[in-house]
């Protein structure tokens, strides 16, 4: 029987693992007020962390982003050589180490030996499930994947996903740390290859490399597909809301609409073939409708472009940008540690 995790206030947390994606999570705690306490198997990877995680506050200062002076949230973070005094008193640990599964297994085992027993254990592994190198510790139920998009600090959402034995608790209280602390986090309610983003982002780029492959379009056309066409509604709306406010009736209307399409599209792949379920089409618009009313439809199409008249004026090269190019650290400054009627509508 594994001990439940307690829900308890946390203020203090470690991150193990000083690379890119661990600097930038330390930035993010830092930044919202927590102790950090960092540390890397590399003690020669201590200081470059700590110059890229300055040179992304100043970063965040000069955009305006950034509520406090740098030296006092670089305050709140300190640097430790040994795992056991970066873990002590830390209620939850952030792991940020190579995408090795032998290397993860090993780095939690020790964590679960040397962590208090309530403190959350938790990876920023981007494929590996919690059950793949948690499930013989004596504290597994504390052990869950908190996997974020890199940089953290700049982009905000986080997939956290337990195993079957981690612990309600542990789920609820990381993702309640994550909205904490600045972060746009989902649930991942079952264990699943690559979670959401990555099987979202791996299965556009399969099918961006194939018909690169087939000759339909080159490289840079299918970037500029995806970054001057998808890119501009995905960058604040999910694609089931663009279909949402594409259709007159909504996503319902929207999928009875282009559903013969995606099914044709879906076919043409060498995968299983797929036929649009009615009674999901239908569970989809009622949360819509649950979240957004027919009635909040017009504000919303206002809401969209106005914001898509905003990140037009951001992106156009006529447009002075607010932040010099050289005041964004770079990854080389930092040494990775291991309706009915027919009508026209868009797409």
């Amino acid at each position: 029987m594994v001990a439940a995790v307690p829900s308890v206030p946390i203020d203090r947390v470690a991150v193990v693992g000083a690379g890119l994606v661990g600097a930038s999570w330390a930035v993010v705690f830092a930044r919202a007020g927590l102790a950090v306490q960092v540390h890397d198997a590399e003690p020669a990877q201590l200081p470059r962390a700590r110059a890229c995680i300055e040179a992304s506050l100043r970063a965040l200062e000069g955009a305006g982003l950034l509520r406090e002076a740098v030296a006092e949230v670089l305050g709140r973070i300190g640097f430790h050589d040994t795992l056991p005094a970066a873990l002590a008193g830390a209620q939850y640990v952030q792991e940020s180490i190579i995408e090795s599964l032998p290397a993860k297994r090993e780095l939690f085992a020790a964590m679960d030996r040397a962590a208090g027993g309530s403190a959350i254990l938790a990876s920023s592994t981007s494929a590996f499930a919690t059950s793949s190198f948690a499930a013989d510790l004596a504290g597994r139920g504390r052990c869950l994947v908190a996997h974020p998009v890199n940089p953290p600090h700049l982009v905000p959402f986080v997939e956290v996903s337990g195993a079957p034995f981690t612990d309600e608790a542990a789920v609820r209280d990381t993702i309640a740390l994550m909205a904490r602390v600045g972060q746009s986090p989902i649930n991942v309610r079952r264990e699943i290859h690559g979670f959401v983003l990555n099987r979202l982002q791996w299965t556009l780029l399969a099918e961006a490399y194939r018909m690169v492959a087939e000759g339909v379009a080159s490289a840079e056309d299918i970037d500029r597909a995806v970054r001057d066409g998808l890119g501009r509604r995905w960058a604040f709306m999910g694609p089931f809301e663009v279909g949402d406010l594409n259709a007159p009736d909504g996503l319902a209307d929207y999928l009875g609409r282009f559903g013969p399409t995606i099914e044709k599209i879906a076919d043409s792949r060498r995968g299983a073939p797929l036929r649009l379920d009615p009674a999901v089409t239908a569970a989809l618009h009622a949360q819509l409708r649950a979240r957004w009313p027919d009635s909040a439809r017009e504000q919303r199409l206002l809401e969209r472009d106005r914001r898509l008249l905003a990140l037009s004026a951001h992106l156009s090269p006529v447009a002075a940008p607010d932040v010099a190019p050289d005041a964004v650290p770079s990854s080389a400054r930092i040494k990775v540690s291991k309706s009915p009627k027919k009508m026209e509508i868009p797409t």
